[in-house]
Formats: structure tokens, C-alpha cells, sequence
């Protein structure tokens, strides 16, 4: 016969055991710290009452012992007073217990108690001290009396112990059972997530569990796989969409140069024509080709300490002659050094995409500011320019491969850029935002080096 799921669980067994050996250990923590404290208490109280009787002067030393054992219905306590040559003095032991050291702490002994005509022999805790007129006196009690409360603490503790480890099989059972529980929800919600439902989310009940940790990080990782999937879904209606516009041209271009055409120089316009169209295809392909070795991983070897305003810089250098032919101011801010550990040649080109797009949508006589400026712990790249901006519903949009928002329709581009620089930004850690300014304000957060 098999044994339930939750028997064979390593959290059941891990759980009973532990419980188990704890129990047994505390119940055995607790009959020796109960035999000890009665064996303590007896030695404290015969060693007071040896210490008290040996102050006592001679002649009260008699009435002290005779005290003693008048006021033991129980016959358990024993005292004797004798001479220095070994003769008994007074009270009820026979002779002084064999071994017996003198002037040390309590000890255990065997001695001989006598009453009238009676004769006991038993097991005692003793204590002697040697008088100063040479005699000795001895206190003793019967511990028979300890041993057979030890045997009680002890039965005790062994009839609660099987109630004890019942207990511990019980928890553990309950533990394990609710646990082979959740992970038997995991598992059957994990099946449809296999079988291509991403909606299916792993529930939490608000604790500071393991379970619920590792729940919160496989949502959001479902979360991410979803938003990737229907990416992705629609990348290929996209792309078709975005290659089909310029190949139907070059098939247009083509067509009409091969009918339409009657000079050499007709048919070689057509070709400039289809040629260009061609060299637009493989831009797009190149970019989504560059975007994809960005988001899977980059240059990492590439590396390196970037100084934020020398690379500013570059950027205005290659830009300025385009902005002066466009009729666009363009300023370079950076009064701050910030150095960052960075792909100098991929924040490069991310930058670059920024600037570009400003001049894009920058009407005539209107400027760009490209600044580098602190805030807080972070060093903050900022384009900003004098452009439309973007809707507020359309900012999130804008870093999608092939979005093009309306205002774009009519601009050259394939929608590529900015998704190319949140790829590169993602890439190194920073952030990305995109804000209205008056115009369009985009910035990079960077996290400078310490």
C-alpha cells in the first residue's frame, strides 16, 4: 500500500523529526534539571543544619541532634555525634558511614541507622565536620526518598512523551499537507501555463512566506512573458507591414522602368529609384538585427568608464551641421562631470537617436538643448527641443519597434529608434523617460561610478 504524498515529504519528516528530537531532549532537560534541584536542595539543607549544629556550643550539640530527629515523622533524617577515636556519642547511626570524607561537601554513603532494637542499612547523603574539641559530628538524610521522586518526574515525562510525538506527527502532517497543497496549485496552474494560457497568475495569501516570495517573482516573470509574447506577436504583422511599403516600391519601380523606360538614362533613374528602396529594407533589418543583439546580451566585454560630457560632446559635433542646414539651434549643456561604466559606443548611438529625432520633429528656427545635469545621486543626459512632444497616451508606445504616432506619419523613419535606445538603456541599468517639455524633454538616467 502506498503511503500519501504528504508522508513521503521531506517537509513532513524534517518536521516530525525535528518536533521529536526536541521533545525528547526537553524531557530530558527536564527530569535531570528536577533531579538535580532536588539533590541540590538536600545538600544545602544538611550542610546549614551540620554547619548550624557544629557552632553550637557542646553542651546545646546533644539537644540539637536529639532536636533533629524528634521532628521526623518519616524517619528519613540521621544524625550522629562521635568521638574522636570513633565511638558513638549520640543519635541514630550506628557508626560513622564508611568512606565518609571529613570537612568536605555532601556526599553519598552507605549507613547503618539504628532505632530501640532495629538495624537499617541504606543509601544517605552525608556531610561530617570535625568539632573543636575533636569530636565529629555527622548529618545525613535517607535518599530514597529523591529516588523515588526522580521515578516519578521520570514516568511523567515517558507518559506525556508518546502524546508529545503524536503531536509532532500531527503538526508535521498538517505542515506538510498544506504545503503538497500549494504545490499541487502551482503545479496545475504551471500545466495551463504550459499549455499556452499566460493569463494564469500563482496565488499569494499576503505573507512573508517562501511560497508567496517565490510566487510574487514567477508573476512577474509570467508577466514579462506575456508582454513579450504578444510583443512578439505582433513584430511580424509589423515588420511585413513595414517591408512591404518600400519592396512594393522597388517592384513598382522596376516594373515601370522595364516598360515605361526608352533611354538608358530613364532606366537607370528607375534603378536609383529600387535601389534606395532596397537600402531602406536592409536599414530596418539592420536596425531590428542590432536591436536583438542588444536585448540579448550587448557587448558586455566592451565595458568601460564613459565620461558623460566628453561623449555630449560628440554627439553635438557630429549633429551641428545638420541642425544649422535644418535651420535648428542646437546647444550642448555639461556643465557637470559625470563618468559612468558604460558601452561608450552604444550610449553613443542612444544619444545620437535622441538628438535625431528632435531634429526630426523640430520645426525651422526652433532649438534643441542636449544637457548633462545631476539629480540627486544620478547624472541625467536630457534632450529637450521645441517640437510638438508627444501625447501623453502615446509615450509608453513610442519605445515599441515600428510605433509611429500620428504626427510621424509623414517623416522618414521606420519607428526603430527609440526602440533601440530603451534596448541600450535597459542594457547598462539606467532609465528612460519621455515628458513634455513645452516640445518633447527625453532623459537617461545614468548611475554615476562612486
Amino acid at each position: 500500500m502506498q503511503r500519501p504524498d504528504f508522508i513521503r515529504t521531506m517537509t513532513f519528516r524534517w518536521t516530525a523529526g525535528a518536533f521529536a528530537l526536541c521533545i525528547v531532549l526537553f524531557s530530558a532537560f527536564v527530569y535531570w534539571e528536577a533531579a538535580d534541584y532536588l539533590l541540590a536542595r538536600t545538600d544545602a539543607a544538611l550542610t546549614e543544619e551540620c554547619l548550624s549544629i557544629a557552632a553550637d556550643p557542646p553542651d546545646h550539640q546533644l539537644d540539637a541532634i536529639d532536636d533533629r530527629l524528634r521532628q521526623d515523622p518519616r524517619r528519613i533524617k540521621l544524625a550522629g555525634l562521635f568521638g574522636s577515636d570513633g565511638h558513638r556519642i549520640a543519635g541514630n547511626l550506628e557508626s560513622l558511614p564508611h568512606g565518609l570524607r571529613i570537612d568536605a561537601p555532601v556526599q553519598t554513603a552507605a549507613a547503618v541507622r539504628i532505632e530501640r532494637n532495629d538495624r537499617e542499612t541504606m543509601n544517605v547523603r552525608a556531610i561530617a565536620r570535625r568539632l573543636p574539641n575533636g569530636n565529629v559530628v555527622v548529618i545525613a538524610g535517607n535518599i530514597d526518598e529523591l529516588t523515588q521522586l526522580a521515578e516519578i518526574v521520570a514516568r511523567a515525562v515517558l507518559l506525556g512523551l508518546p502524546l508529545a510525538l503524536a503531536l509532532c506527527l500531527l503538526v508535521g502532517m498538517v505542515l506538510s499537507a498544506r504545503a503538497q497543497k500549494r504545490v499541487e496549485e502551482f503545479n496545475t496552474l504551471v500545466r495551463r501555463i504550459i499549455a499556452g494560457d499566460l493569463r494564469q497568475r500563482l496565488p499569494t495569501q499576503g505573507l512573508e512566506h517562501p511560497f508567496d516570495k517565490l510566487a510574487e517573482t514567477e508573476n512577474r516573470m509570467l508577466d514579462r512573458i506575456e508582454a513579450l509574447v504578444q510583443e512578439l506577436a505582433g513584430v511580424g504583422n509589423e515588420i511585413a507591414h513595414d517591408l512591404r511599403t518600400p519592396l512594393t516600391g522597388v517592384r513598382l519601380a522596376l516594373e515601370r522602368g522595364r516598360a515605361n523606360a526608352k533611354t538608358l538614362e530613364e532606366m537607370q533613374l528607375a534603378l536609383d529609384y529600387a535601389v534606395g528602396g532596397v537600402d531602406q529594407v536592409l536599414s530596418i533589418i539592420t536596425t531590428l538585427l542590432r536591436i536583438a543583439e542588444i536585448e540579448s546580451g550587448g557587448r558586455p566585454g566592451t565595458l568601460g568608464n564613459v565620461a558623460l560630457a566628453e561623449l555630449l560632446r560628440e554627439v553635438g559635433d557630429l549633429y551641428e551641421p545638420i541642425a544649422e542646414d535644418k535651420h535648428v539651434e542646437l546647444r550642448v549643456v555639461s556643465k557637470d562631470e559625470v563618468t559612468v561604466r558604460a558601452d561608450h559606443d552604444l550610449l553613443l548611438e542612444a544619444v545620437a537617436n535622441l538628438v535625431d529625432n528632435a531634429l526630426k520633429f523640430t520645426p525651422d528656427g526652433g532649438h534643441i538643448e542636449l544637457a548633462l545635469v545631476r539629480s540627486g545621486e544620478e547624472g541625467v543626459i536630457r534632450v529637450s527641443d521645441s517640437g510638438p512632444g508627444i501625447p501623453g497616451n502615446e509615450r509608453e508606445a513610442v519605445t515599441r519597434r515600428f510605433y509611429r504616432s500620428d504626427k510621424s506619419r509623414t517623416t522618414f523613419g521606420s519607428g526603430l529608434g527609440l526602440s533601440l535606445v530603451s534596448a541600450v538603456v535597459k542594457l547598462h541599468g539606467f532609465r528612460l523617460s519621455i515628458d513634455n517639455g513645452p516640445g518633447c524633454v527625453a532623459e537617461i538616467a545614468c548611475t554615476p561610478l562612486v
